[in-house]
């Protein structure tokens, strides 16, 4: 059986057990069943295991988060047992395993799980709200909430409902080689407020420079998500929407041509690689070229700058990444034609925890996941790395030595969007990375967006598409 298949039977069945009054052992409204509990025990569950997947994780919980835990309730005058439930399986067999559990009522009282299955768990009736589940007072009263921004509390939220706590996080900036723009007479200062300033630079460094590739836009199916994620998406909310907004799919909108139009000014001029785009390792290959000076401008996560040119153990090393290597916001299309009116945009990925509905000790689940995501375990979790964390007392912490990060935590994040947890998503993404296929192939813009339309209604059935 396939995942999709397994879900929409899930989902059927968790409405009828909902309806019969046999989801979970409490109901979301007992949320102060056992509020008062001197004894209780609690289980975490996450895809990580020691010496094993995520091996880092699995450390955390069981060396800190728990015995730090019981420690801070002992001194609360409680008996807390708290055990951790490990996996070391797929995502798919993990995210099948915590929707059974989560679907009988049964299963640990904290799961971490991907922020893009918040929806599709939600819709299918697996998790709740947390103001249902342990009430909306104790939920806002969670001081860690300040220190969180709203737009990475989207990444665990659901149509204006937070279902958990977001974990780490990460954001998607430009990239641009500061020796080169300085040898094509371009600012390695460069702000781009507009993707006319983007095209404009491109063009400067393919009539100055010959032998460099201009820009790296991902395009195609070839990368996959990489496309998705660091290139349709980033630019679609750029252009004023997200890929799902107000229950409906873009599809042939405005947004999407002005998306593809981006791609077919790059790639129709020359100032992408149209070849690499259909390279199987292309995404690699556009790391090396960057690193090796080749290529002048490239979208990406914060990996990259972590990742891929770190210059010890990157795949892709720069000796001397910090002196070369710029960095700037993606702009909107135009200044404050962005989402939310943005003139900045950018796109996020991570994963955060959610309660069990059906936990016996609710309030106590609770207090568990604010402890998890308190600012000494989110440090403690970091163990010495750098990394751009859910809280941003933390990275202003963590993170003073390393601008690049700085910036993203505090510029970036705050601009960001998520993608939309849902079942259909994947099939959705690859009709995007079909449709800048067709236009790196020399499809037009009109062309390419009307036959994404078409696939989307496909995916999801026309009357849930914006055209």
């Amino acid at each position: 059986m396939t995942i999709g298949r397994f879900v929409a039977g899930a989902a059927l069945l968790a409405v009828t057990m909902a309806t019969t009054g046999c989801l979970g052992k409490d109901s979301p409204t007992d949320s102060g069943q056992n509020a008062d509990a001197k004894e209780f025990s609690l289980t975490i569950a996450a895809n990580s295991i020691s010496g094993g997947k995520n091996a880092a994780g699995a450390d955390w919980i069981e060396k800190y988060v728990i015995p730090k835990f019981i420690e801070d309730q002992r001194a609360k005058g409680r008996t807390a047992k708290v055990t951790f439930q490990p996996s070391g399986a797929s995502d798919e067999d993990y995210k099948s395993k915590i929707a059974l559990d989560l679907r009988s009522g049964s299963g640990a009282d904290i799961y971490s799980i991907d922020g893009i299955w918040v929806g599709e768990f939600a819709d299918a009736g697996y998790i709740k709200p947390l103001d249902d589940v342990v009430g909306k007072d104790k939920v806002d009263a969670w001081d860690g909430w300040k220190q969180i921004p709203p737009s990475v509390q989207g990444n665990m939220s659901y149509e204006g409902k937070r279902f958990g706590v977001p974990s780490g996080t990460d954001g998607r900036v430009i990239y641009f080689n500061k020796k080169l723009f300085a040898d094509a007479g371009l600012p390695t200062t460069w702000q781009p407020t507009s993707w006319d300033d983007i095209i404009s630079a491109a063009q400067t460094i393919k009539s100055r420079l010959p032998g460099v590739t201009p820009i790296q836009l991902n395009a195609g199916t070839a990368m996959g998500e990489a496309t998705t994620m660091q290139g349709a998406l980033p630019l679609l909310v750029g252009a004023g929407q997200e890929i799902w907004s107000g229950g409906k799919w873009q599809g042939n909108t405005q947004a999407v041509r002005d998306m593809l139009g981006l791609y077919e000014r790059v790639y129709s001029a020359g100032l992408g690689d149209n070849v690499l785009q259909q390279d199987a390792k292309g995404r690699d290959k556009s790391f090396q070229a960057f690193a090796e000076g080749r290529m002048a401008i490239l979208l990406e996560g914060d990996y990259f700058w972590r990742g891929v040119v770190e210059p010890q153990k990157g795949i892709a090393k720069m000796a001397d990444r910090n002196d070369k290597v710029g960095y700037a916001k993606i702009p909107a299309i135009r200044p404050s034609a962005g989402i939310r009116g943005q003139s900045f945009v950018s796109m996020s990925g991570g994963g955060g925890h959610v309660l069990n509905p059906a936990s016996k000790f609710k309030q106590q689940a609770w207090e568990l996941l604010q402890f998890m995501n308190g600012k000494d375990a989110t440090v403690a979790q970091l163990a010495g790395a750098a990394r751009i964390t859910q809280r941003q007392d933390v990275n202003n912490e963590v993170l003073a030595g390393d601008p690049m990060l700085s910036f993203v935590a505090k510029e970036v994040l705050p601009l960001t969007a998520y993608r939309p947890g849902f079942a259909v998503y994947p099939r959705v993404s690859q009709a995007l990375q079909q449709a800048t296929l067709d236009v790196v192939g020399g499809t037009k813009t009109a062309d390419a967006a009307a036959a994404y339309a078409k696939a989307v209604e496909t995916i999801v059935g026309a009357d849930k598409v914006a055209n």
